[in-house]
């Protein structure tokens, strides 16, 4: 029993040696060996296992796959005098470890490096330029219209000529702060701006504009549509006018006719039977005089009675 664990110890020993003596190194990552805070050999960049001497020597494990840095939003004037607020991201990896552990050590300081460095150059070159110039890259043309106030047509909107463009404010940004990180084992990969709006009361002011534009528009609209409205009343009520005098025009001519007709018929029932005629019109006067409440007072030689004397 002794035997076996006078076996295990130096065992336990040497897998502990080993165990501390062993490191990986991933894909993503790169290693620095230090020895009582110095640097001792190269740094480790392929992936694997390696080995250093344990309990002495410290593996300080950096990244290097890409990193991202994303700006604080800054309120910053153009050279338009317009107060924008511009934020900005960058994309950055280690591509010394040994300047980079040597200067700011971990990603927490290199951050600040980066704010910095970054910040700095992204308010020069946006104080430098229009804010067109920071929006836009090019000049082509949009596919945006702008109904006109001058007339009902449509005119496509006018900008300003763009000169450098947002890519080039970019680029610029890039080259003036890679300069200043490369002792620091940083290498900007590249900038490039998130978002840009106006600050809150220019933004209103613009909004404001807009609002008093539309409205303008829209009361135009509204103006040009009542007139036309009235437009088609007045055809309305000149096509009605034409429709029923034309009417009057056909129901008297059919009336005038008609009327026409009947004398005829009456003359020749006249010419053909007197007699009869008188008595005919005679009872029609009786009908629409005589009620069932009607009083006459005539003389008994009166005319209008003739046709009842002999009853």
């Amino acid at each position: 029993m002794k035997t076996k664990s006078i076996f295990l110890i130096p065992v336990a020993i040497i897998a502990f040696i080993i165990y501390g003596a062993a490191y990986t190194v991933d894909e993503t990552e790169q290693v620095v060996v230090t020895q009582f805070g110095r640097i001792v050999g190269q740094p480790k960049t392929d992936p694997g296992l390696k080995f250093k001497v344990p309990f002495i020597q410290t593996a300080n494990y950096f990244n290097k796959n890409l990193l991202e840095w994303d700006g604080d939003p800054g309120q910053i004037p153009t050279l338009d005098k317009t107060f924008i607020w511009v934020d900005t991201f960058a994309r950055w990896k280690i591509v010394d470890p040994i300047k980079f552990f040597q200067t700011v050590n971990n990603r927490f300081n290199a951050v600040g490096k980066l704010n910095d460095i970054i910040d700095p150059a992204v308010r020069n070159f946006i104080t430098s330029h229009h804010l067109i110039e920071a929006v836009r890259s090019s000049n082509r043309e949009l596919d945006t219209e702008e109904v006109g106030l001058e007339d009902t047509t449509r005119r496509t909107r006018v900008y300003f000529q763009i000169d450098v463009g947002r890519q080039k404010i970019t680029q610029g940004i890039l080259e003036q702060a890679q300069p200043k990180l490369t002792p620091f084992g940083i290498e900007l990969v590249d900038v490039k701006i998130k978002r840009i709006n106006y600050v809150e009361e220019v933004r209103k002011s613009v909004y404001g504009r807009m609002i008093a534009e539309r409205n303008q528009i829209a009361e135009k609209f509204r103006s040009e549509g009542k007139g036309e409205a009235q437009k088609i009343l007045g055809e309305k009520e000149r096509d009605l006018q034409e429709i029923e005098s034309e009417a009057f025009k056909k129901a008297q001519r059919l009336k005038g006719s008609a009327d026409a007709e009947a004398t005829i018929i009456y003359a020749e029932a006249y010419g053909k039977d007197p007699e009869f005629y008188s008595f005919v019109q005679t009872l029609e006067i009786y009908s629409e005089t005589l009620g069932k409440n009607s009083s006459l007072v005539l003389s008994t030689d009166s005319e209008f009675l003739k046709y009842l004397k002999g009853f």
